[in-house]
């Protein structure tokens, strides 16, 4: 007896202890089977905004709903956001602050969605076009901009985690190709690029050690353009476990018809999996509102792609502002229609196989 009670202490004691860590990097945890179901998602960053401007949203019946009844009637069990340092008020260019941000968040998981998010680390949009450093951190050395990056990626992630929506899934950096917070982290100077992604994923790590971090590039059928740019992370050591795809064939150059691209994306998925031994995702696509069927085949092929990267690591697609109609944002690449009901395109994430 005397023995148990000393073994049942000592354990007490390791249980104590054990609790703080838990604690302080995961607010929620997923359960083994939602970790390994397919993600099926939706960057919705423009919601808080078209709600705040009126727009209203219908189901396929024609009856107001909440948008995330919407997307969740049609499959979608992944919400994506973007977070912006000091964004302006700009209706379609601006917001996604913090705050707004882990509004977002909890929103989407009282709906029971998995949460990604997506650092762009600028004021507004970062893209292949424009990697534009916050105002904030203008004119700072690069060593005070290596702690710019890990103190706002450390607070936003530390609001996600106290608000009980610590995210599953975080990018550093948004479509990188050029790199990003020019011209320090440019692809002209991978050194410096490494060291600023290192800062994000050690930041999202120190809040989250579950949390999986992603490095994100555009053309995601262009096999040489992904070997070129994760040989170079390789090579200077930034840290990640994802990598991140966009696919949009209506921007490829030539002929957009996804039937031209899907199977070298297809085997790109694959190649990028062996070859550097991590998980993929496709975490931006889209297709043309008025042409839903066509973007519902391409949805369709495009899970199927992702689906059959071999040993699972394939992680899920993600369309980019489905709700985003044209009516209100003026992006042809919606899956929403003027009528404010989501288009044939949706159904796609309603197809398992």
């Amino acid at each position: 007896m005397k023995y148990l009670n000393a073994l049942s202490g000592s354990l007490l004691i390791l249980f104590l202890n054990i609790i703080p860590l838990i604690g302080c990097h995961s607010s929620k945890r997923l359960s083994g089977s939602q970790q390994k179901e397919f993600a099926k998602g939706a960057d919705i960053s423009w919601l808080p905004q078209m709600e705040a401007t009126g727009f209203h949203f219908y189901n396929d019946q024609g009856i107001e709903q909440d948008c995330f009844q919407i997307l969740k009637d049609h499959g979608i069990n992944t919400i994506r956001l973007r977070t912006w340092v000091n964004p302006s008020k700009d209706r379609a260019s601006g917001h996604c602050s913090k705050e707004e941000t882990v509004a977002m968040a909890v929103r989407a998981q009282k709906w029971g969605m998995r949460v990604m998010i997506d650092f762009h680390y600028s004021d507004s949009w970062a893209d292949p076009g424009k990697q534009k450093k916050p105002a904030a951190w203008e004119g700072h050395s690069f060593p005070q901009l290596l702690k710019d990056v890990y103190d706002y990626t450390f607070d936003v992630m530390q609001a996600l985690r106290k608000s009980g929506a610590t995210p599953e899934w975080v990018q550093v950096g948004n479509e990188t190709p050029g790199g990003m917070i020019y011209p320090e982290g440019k692809t002209s100077n991978w050194r410096g690029l490494a060291q600023l992604i290192n800062q994000g994923h050690d930041a999202i790590k120190a809040v989250s050690r579950g949390s999986k971090v992603i490095l994100h590039i555009d053309q995601g059928n262009n096999s040489q353009r992904f070997i070129s740019w994760f040989d170079s992370a390789t090579v200077h050591g930034a840290r990640y476990d994802v990598i991140g795809f966009s696919y949009y064939p209506y921007w490829l150059k030539g002929n957009p018809d996804y039937l031209l691209s899907i199977d070298d994306l297809g085997n790109n998925l694959n190649d990028m999996a062996a070859r550097y031994g991590k998980e993929v995702m496709v975490v931006e696509v889209g297709g043309e509102d008025n042409k839903a069927q066509n973007t519902y085949d391409m949805l369709v092929a495009v899970q199927k792609k992702v689906r059959a990267v071999p040993d699972r690591k394939g992680l899920g697609v993600v369309y980019w502002e489905p709700e985003g109609a044209r009516s209100w944002s003026r992006y042809g690449l919606s899956a929403w229609g003027s009528d404010g009901r989501p288009t044939r395109a949706l159904d796609a994430f309603l197809v398992n196989d």
